[in-house]
């Protein structure tokens, strides 16, 4: 059972106050009239920063309403918004452009739809309110033609987020697993983004699988020592390539069940892979710059799109920088699958690994237990400096 509740939420303060005249004296040399008289009585409703919170209608459970109102945050409290059901449809976001999102139905039918003002408001650390593959609920547009608008965002499973400008950019939701796409050369491997995107799915419950791809580009016998180091760690990783059909039939069985989100450098060829699935795709590809031998963003909307085969696969912009959001340094070691069987052993309970003694984290990197590159890796993130590919 719910029931309908009131809740005050935080409005993001995007309304500034008015400025002050500074031009008086000016105004009073020139012969002006003098000073305006001060306003005779007071405003009963505050102005400014002490304005910036609302009440909305929430749905919370009996059991629970108590819990819910306090301490919720503003994104629960959006997505457990009272909405009138029967006048909006259900719907998933398959691709946005701008401030329209194309909302798919279950019948398949698309809407281009705005998204409401009072949830753009909401004080929330996202940088976008709704993400490709939102389950939504909106109001269809008129017979003319005119946009429909997007009341209210359902919470999310699976999602993929990166820091960008001091804000949370989800890249995409409501996901089962992602491909952490590499490619061997043009632009080349680097490990500490595929480490930074392990710990990008592991915080957005979702599963990881590692592509390198571009294998027929290098003699793979000589790159076995990454298959195996990510292998032992528990992570699938597998070859591929566009040109010579390697891997397509594991990458299709991948594919073949649920949604998969596809994401990577620009130029590692996530476009020329999902080409080589299904050809009538006809997404767009470019080759790597020579200049600057990275990619030159090709794919520039993310975009949910329905595999003949079954399933569904996201198919992100490349990226050239992922930045770890809402990680603590204190709690990146625990995201390092190969720390955990020596953190008991370490002296000290809240051993930081990286200047304490009798530290059996750093005994087994020196022994070769666990791999030097990983470690420097986590040297980098806990100390918040900037890794190589930034």
């Amino acid at each position: 059972m719910s029931k309908k509740k009131k809740v005050r939420v935080a409005f993001r303060k995007n309304r500034q106050k008015r400025t002050r005249g500074n031009d008086f004296t000016r105004h009073y040399q020139d012969g002006g009239s003098t000073a305006p008289e001060a306003p005779t009585g007071e405003r009963i409703r505050a102005k400014g920063d002490l304005s910036r919170h609302r009440t909305i209608m929430t749905e919370v459970s009996e059991e629970s309403g108590a819990a819910t109102e306090a301490g919720s945050s503003p994104e629960a409290l959006a997505s457990n918004r009272a909405i009138d059901l029967t006048a909006c449809l259900a719907g998933r976001v398959v691709r946005i452009h701008g401030l329209i999102s194309i909302v798919v139905t279950d019948d398949g039918v698309e809407y281009p739809c705005h998204v409401r003002r009072l949830l753009k408001t909401l004080a929330i650390d996202a940088r976008n309110v709704v993400a490709v593959g939102d389950r939504v609920w909106f109001r269809p547009g008129g017979a003319g033609g005119d946009e429909g608008l997007i009341e209210k965002v359902e919470p999310r499973a699976g999602t993929i987020t990166r820091g960008y400008r001091r804000r949370e950019h989800i890249l995409v939701a409501n996901v089962d697993q992602v491909l952490i796409v590499s490619a061997f050369e043009e632009p080349g491997i680097k490990l500490p983004l595929v480490d930074r995107y392990l710990i990008a799915a592991e915080r957005g419950g979702v599963r990881p699988v590692i592509i390198l791809n571009k294998a027929d580009l290098v003699d793979a016998a000589e790159y076995q020592w990454i298959i195996g180091l990510y292998t032992q760690l528990g992570y699938e990783v597998l070859l591929t390539s566009a040109e010579d059909g390697r891997g397509l039939e594991r990458l299709r069985s991948l594919f073949a069940t649920g949604t998969t989100a596809i994401s990577g450098q620009s130029g590692v060829g996530k476009s020329s892979l999902l080409n080589a699935l299904q050809p009538g795709l006809n997404l767009r590809v470019r080759e790597v710059s020579d200049w600057t031998f990275k990619g030159k963003h090709t794919t520039t909307n993310a975009d949910l799109i329905r595999l003949d085969a079954g399933g569904y696969v996201v198919d992100t912009p490349g990226l050239r920088q992922f930045e770890l959001w809402g990680v603590n340094p204190r709690e990146v070691g625990g995201y390092f699958v190969e720390f955990r069987p020596y953190v008991p052993l370490c002296k000290f309970p809240d051993c930081s690994h990286t200047h304490e003694g009798s530290c059996a984290v750093k005994d087994a990197v020196h022994w070769g237990q666990i791999h030097f590159g990983r470690y420097e890796t986590y040297l980098k993130l806990y100390f918040q400096q900037p890794l190589e590919g930034d």
